[in-house]
């Protein structure tokens, strides 16, 4: 297929929850569209992290639009091989138009569209949908020292269970749900140690995924009109699904306050203390994936991209789903994400 054919209304960028979430209501609106997706099999970054993660809600409230996710067999949280089968089936059953594999190098202007370059070739398109999330950006901070440790490091990305750390040290950073899931497993067969920037704070019991979502929707319908909202933040951290329960019951999620540098053998604190470790597990978060968007040089300070929603306000072209609050309301969730792709095909429809 030659570039001249490779002509799109819409060219969605990523086949994870996001995306497919906006395929399916750009397909009900009858807009021309493609997905492209760099993985080599359905499931977005559900394929590649931890077996034992589990979603902080039922099946039931954690389902992308059109289609519910069917209930696991243990009647629990889902955990990630039930998330990739449902989007397996998902993309499947609405028959969407998936390139793959597709891997996006970047988005430049070209005249009245938008050039999309992959490594399947050249889309040209009226608009363009960025929906490739944070996974493939893990994020780990400078800490003095961090070059000289002469144990193992891995970050959540590359965390793949509590097997290859059995009778060893392992230092968990980070006080978010990733963190204290990982220490509940992990404290069952090494000798951890917990180190946060400050206390982890529980959720209480009862506060699931679709409270959050509930409670990130009015903070995001105050801020538009300009009111005061309960923060997320207020409640807690950490969402205590069943492994985190049980962790707090045998007393282990205990944090340390965060270290001040990184010796060879272990963690230092400023006033002296040390911690030996043969392992850092950093569980200190994602960073947007977006270089394939540095042709269009729409970061201003700090590195953003202003939005109006989920449009780009330097270039109302293009759209950003699925990565975080700032395009829209728990919009990196599974019921999020299709929640905010229905408004975004709305925008795209009026647009086009």
């Amino acid at each position: 297929m030659t570039d001249a054919a490779r002509l799109a209304d819409v060219v969605v960028i990523g086949a994870g929850q996001a995306g497919l979430a906006a395929g399916y209501h750009l397909r009900r609106a009858g807009v021309d569209f493609v997905i492209l997706d760099a993985g080599q099999a359905p499931g977005g970054a559900w394929q590649h992290v931890w077996p034992s993660l589990r979603l902080f809600s039922p099946a039931q409230y954690s389902s992308l639009p059109g289609r519910m996710m069917p209930i696991p067999a243990d009647g629990g949280c889902p955990d990630a091989a039930h998330v990739v089968a449902y989007l397996t089936d998902y993309e499947q059953r609405y028959r969407l138009p998936i390139v793959r594999p597709a891997a996006v190098r970047a988005v430049r202007r070209a005249g009245p569209r938008l050039a999309v370059d992959s490594s399947a070739g050249t889309w040209h398109a009226r608009v363009v949908v960025s929906a490739t999330g944070t996974w493939w950006r893990p994020y780990v901070p400078h800490y003095p020292g961090i070059r000289d440790f002469r144990g193992e490091q891995l970050h959540t990305a590359g965390y793949r269970g509590p097997e290859p750390f059995h009778g060893r040290r392992v230092l968990v950073v980070g006080g978010g749900n990733s963190a204290a899931q990982i220490l509940a497993e992990l404290s069952q067969v090494a000798q951890t140690t917990w180190a946060t920037l400050r206390p982890p704070r529980l959720l209480p019991d009862e506060i699931d995924g679709r409270a959050l979502f509930d409670l990130a929707t009015r903070r995001h319908q105050a801020t538009l009109a300009g009111q005061n909202a309960e923060s997320i933040g207020d409640l807690g951290d950490i969402v205590a699904v069943p492994s985190v329960r049980e962790a707090r019951d045998r007393g282990v999620l205990k944090a340390e306050p965060m270290f001040s540098r990184i010796a060879p053998d272990g963690v230092a604190w400023a006033d002296g203390s040390t911690a030996a470790c043969d392992v850092i597990v950093w569980c200190t978060g994602f960073r947007p994936a977006l270089a394939h968007l540095a042709p269009l040089r729409l970061r201003g300070p700090g590195g953003a991209i202003g939005t109006d929603g989920t449009r780009a306000l330097a270039e109302p072209r293009l759209h950003l789903l699925g990565y975080g609050d700032w395009t829209g309301p728990a919009s990196a969730t599974l019921i999020g994400a299709g929640r905010t792709a229905r408004q975004l095909a709305a925008e795209i429809t009026a647009q086009l």
